[in-house]
């Protein structure tokens, strides 16, 4: 069999889809509005200077994509011709989520609305806290709002480190997180804990409980580590990676591809604390795993500077990934196939700190692969059909293979 590779660059989306007055997200462009402040010099430090500056990922097809997707040219530091196969995709599944997002890349849409707690003070049913403390075993909880992770440590990390009360919060997605700190609250404690999370809100169709373990001393030097963990709902049907597996092949999680997708058709995972991190470990795959599919995500986009609504973070970290690029090709096989998408938006120029409904990337790369325009992509599967094709696995349920050339 060949290799494939997705790479998420998680909630890099390429403009407001036709749907997203449903959302309040008309006018969202997450590429977009980065490469327009810095061309506008909003996002000049001393790392940083001047228009956006990505050249590899223009050479692969990013910036034709987002210009197609956008209507209007992406202002970007170099005119450079694509040479892979470009274009960008609709999402047809409900919401704006991650799990979603990934299941319909992998050919396995979403039609129906999960669960989500309402966006107010004491935000959980009272009932389901009382639940969790009893069968977690905890004295109480803390926070019960939506908030960003970073806006729950500062609000109340302190007083979870006095007290042991687990921080419990969520956001406009399907999703019931808890922070607690990874020394002093214990990091199994907190994953037994999430378990217990879990059980609780599946009656409510909420989809993810996510474990956020944190360190540090007090509210100035909290952080989070890298050991969070999805504890997500498995996927309703067979997905890409379970074609991949059934077919005799290897499906590697770079990064929480194996929690998004509860495990289901994921051979092994590994992980790393950032996305520099991420990349290394996918070199190292590289070398290691010749056939099958490697899966990225590249969550830093979304929870270090999408969800934060910083810019400049998000700019850099474009400029950072894009040099890593030609490490990357230089590890390609004369047969690979490699994807660059998203699951979603995060616009950092947006009002709140949720996703945003956008198109995503439709880009791929590879030894064999022509420069050639795909278009506007009716569903996310397409390019899960596309990537089944190419590996000569069954086909999917959803999705229309995209020609490559």
């Amino acid at each position: 069999m060949k290799r494939a590779i997705i790479l998420v660059l998680d909630s890099l989306g390429l403009g407001a889809s036709a749907d997203a007055n449903k959302y309040d997200n008309v006018g969202a462009d997450t590429l977009g509005h980065i490469a327009e402040h810095c061309a506008a010099e909003k996002c000049n430090n001393e790392h940083r200077q001047g228009p956006l500056n990505i050249p590899n990922l223009q050479r692969w097809g990013l910036a034709a994509a987002a210009t197609d997707s956008r209507g209007k040219t992406l202002p970007v530091l170099q005119n450079i011709e694509a040479e892979g196969a470009y274009g960008y995709a609709r999402e047809v599944s409900v919401g704006k989520d991650t799990p979603s997002g990934h299941w319909e890349i992998c050919g396995l849409p979403v039609p129906f609305e999960w669960g989500s707690f309402p966006d107010q003070e004491n935000c959980f049913p009272q009932s389901l806290l009382q639940q969790l403390i009893s069968q977690g075993q905890i004295d109480g909880t803390l926070a019960n709002k939506h908030a960003s992770g970073t806006q729950v440590l500062e609000e109340f990390g302190e007083q979870h480190m006095n007290t042991g009360f687990p921080i419990c919060y969520t956001s406009a997605d399907s999703v019931f997180q808890i922070a607690a700190h990874e020394e002093t609250f214990g990091l199994q404690r907190l994953y037994d804990l999430c378990e217990v999370a879990k059980r609780l809100v599946d009656p409510l169709n909420i989809t993810r409980v996510i474990a956020r373990p944190f360190i540090g001393t007090n509210s100035a030097n909290f952080e989070r580590s890298a050991n969070r963990r999805d504890l997500t709902t498995p996927p309703t049907g067979p997905t890409l990676l379970d074609h991949i597996q059934a077919a005799g092949a290897s499906v590697v999680s770079v990064g929480k591809i194996g929690d998004i997708f509860s495990q289901q058709g994921v051979s092994y995972t590994v992980k790393a604390k950032d996305n520099m991190g991420l990349v290394d470990e996918l070199l190292r795959q590289m070398d290691k795993v010749k056939e099958g599919l490697l899966f990225v995500n590249l969550v830093d986009f979304d929870t270090k500077y999408g969800h934060r609504r910083d810019v400049l973070g998000y700019a850099l970290a474009l400029e950072d990934f894009d040099k890593r690029l030609p490490e990357i090709e230089a590890k390609l096989n004369s047969n690979d196939l490699v994807l660059v998408t998203a699951d979603h938006g995060c616009d950092p120029t947006w009002q709140g700190s949720d996703h945003t409904r956008e198109h995503v990337p439709v880009v791929f790369y590879g030894t064999n692969i022509k420069n050639n325009n795909l278009g506007e992509r009716s569903s996310f599967a397409d390019m899960g059909q596309t990537i089944a094709q190419y590996l000569d696995v069954e086909p999917l349920a959803y999705g229309e293979a995209c020609h490559l050339g």
